[in-house]
C-alpha cells in the first residue's frame, strides 16, 4: 500500500519557510544571453543554474546555517564518509513554468517524505518538510530566470544528502550536508514519445530484501548501471530487474516503476516489496488511473505472466514511469530467451492517456483536483 497518498504538509508559510534561508548572491552571474542560450537548448543535467541551496548539520547542533549561495564545487576531505561508504540519499523533482508566468512545483511534500524515509535508511539525520520545501522555494525564488517555458520544458530539482565527516571508521557519520541545485530541461523525447526496448536481466538484481531498495540512494543506481550496459548489447534501451529471491518476478527497471495493461481495462503494478522504490509518480499515475474507473492491482507480477499475456492478447500494454521521463511506454521486451513486441511496437492509447493528464496537471493545462500542486515563485 501507498504511504505517499497522504502527506504532511509544511507548518509554516511560504514567505517564513524562504526567510529561513539567507540569500547569498553570487558575485558572478550568468549573463543573460548566455542563460537563455542554454534554457533554450537543454541537455539533461548539464547546465545548471547560479544558485545552490544548502543546510549543515552536526550531531551537537542539529541543522544549521540554511542558506542560498553560489553554485560551485565542493570541497571535500579525502577521508570524508560518504567517498568511502556511500552514506548519500537524492531525491528528482521539477519545477514548471504555468502559461501566466508563475511557476509550480508537484508533491514536494512526499518527495520529503520519501527523503525522510531514505535518510532514516542509510542513517542520515532526518530533514524537516519545512526545511527540504523551503530549500527548493527559496532556491527557484532565486533562480526564477532559469525556469523555462515551453511544452514539457521544466527546471530538474536534485536535493541530495551526504555524509560529510571526515573518517574511516565505519559507522554513522556525525556531519552532514543536505543540497539542492537545479538545471533547466527540455523535453525527454526530444522526437517524441516513442516505445522503447526492454531488457529483462536475469543475471544481477538492482536490490534484494532487507536491502536498500526502497530508498532513493546511489548505491541502487550504481548496482544498476553493468546490467544497463548488457541491455544496450543486446540491443535495448532499458534494463528492467526481477526479485533477487526467485529471478521470476517484475520489480522495477533502472530508474522506473513499471506497470501492466491488461485488455479488460485492469492495469498492474509490482506490489512495493521493501525492494522497490516508491514512486511519486507511480502512486500518482495509481490515482488517476482509479480516477478513470481502471482496477488497479499491486502485486507479484510472475514474468510467465506478462509475456504468455503479450502472446495471447490479455497484455495490451506496459509502461514505466519516473520523474525524468513521467511516462515511457514500452514497445518490446527481450531476455536470454524471448523478444516480444507490444502492441505493435507502439504507444499505448492509455499510456499516452494518462501521460497526457498528467503533465497537463503539472503544468497548469489541466486542473489540480487532488491539490499536488505547490507554487514557488
Amino acid at each position: 500500500m501507498s504511504t505517499l497518498a497522504a502527506q504532511h504538509q509544511p507548518s509554516s508559510s511560504e514567505e517564513d519557510l524562504i526567510a529561513l534561508f539567507d540569500v547569498r548572491p553570487t558575485d558572478a552571474p550568468t549573463p543573460p544571453a548566455e542563460r537563455e542560450a542554454a534554457i533554450a537548448a537543454p541537455k539533461f543535467g548539464t547546465v545548471f543554474t547560479d544558485h545552490m541551496a544548502r543546510i549543515s548539520w552536526n550531531s551537537t547542533d542539529g541543522w544549521v546555517d540554511r542558506r542560498i549561495e553560489k553554485y560551485g564545487p565542493l570541497l571535500l576531505d579525502p577521508a570524508t564518509a560518504v567517498l568511502h561508504y556511500a552514506q548519500e540519499i537524492f531525491e528528482g523533482m521539477k519545477a514548471y513554468r504555468h502559461a501566466d508566468g508563475s511557476v509550480w512545483t508537484f508533491r514536494p511534500e512526499a518527495n520529503a517524505a520519501r527523503f525522510a524515509r531514505s535518510a532514516h535508511r542509510l542513517a542520515l539525520p532526518a530533514l524537516s518538510v519545512d526545511d527540504f520545501v523551503g530549500s527548493i522555494t527559496a532556491l527557484v525564488r532565486t533562480d526564477v530566470d532559469w525556469v523555462p517555458s515551453g511544452d514539457e520544458a521544466s527546471l530538474y530539482l536534485r536535493p541530495f544528502m551526504y555524509a560529510s565527516e571526515a573518517f574511516l571508521g565505519v559507522r554513522p557519520s556525525l556531519e552532514a550536508e543536505y543540497l539542492v541545485i537545479a538545471s533547466p530541461v527540455g523535453p525527454y523525447f526530444s522526437g517524441g514519445v516513442k516505445p522503447v526496448s526492454i531488457w529483462v536481466d536475469r543475471e544481477y538484481s538492482r536490490a534484494g530484501a532487507g536491502g536498500t531498495g526502497d530508498a532513493k540512494c546511489g548505491g541502487n543506481y550504481a548496482s544498476s548501471l553493468l546490467p544497463q550496459v548488457v541491455a544496450q548489447q543486446h540491443g535495448c534501451e532499458q534494463v528492467c530487474f526481477l526479485d533477487s529471491g526467485t529471478r521470476t518476478f517484475l520489480e522495477e527497471l533502472g530508474g522506473m516503476n513499471v506497470f501492466v495493461v491488461k485488455a479488460d481495462g485492469s492495469v498492474e503494478t509490482p506490489e512495493l516489496s521493501g525492494s522497490i522504490l516508491e514512486g511519486v509518480t507511480r502512486s500518482s499515475i495509481i490515482r488517476l488511473l482509479t480516477d478513470r474507473g481502471h482496477d488497479v492491482v499491486e502485486r507479484r507480477i510472475p514474468l510467465t505472466d506478462v509475456l504468455a499475456g503479450i502472446q495471447d492478447g490479455s497484455v495490451t500494454e506496459v509502461f514505466a514511469c519516473g520523474t525524468a521521463a513521467v511516462i515511457t511506454p514500452i514497445g518490446r521486451l527481450a531476455g536470454s530467451d524471448f523478444d516480444h513486441t507490444i502492441g505493435g511496437g507502439e504507444a499505448g492509447s492509455l499510456t499516452m492517456a494518462i501521460r497526457a493528464e498528467l503533465t497537463d496537471i503539472q503544468t497548469g493545462r489541466a486542473a489540480d483536483r487532488h491539490g499536488w500542486l505547490r507554487r514557488l515563485a
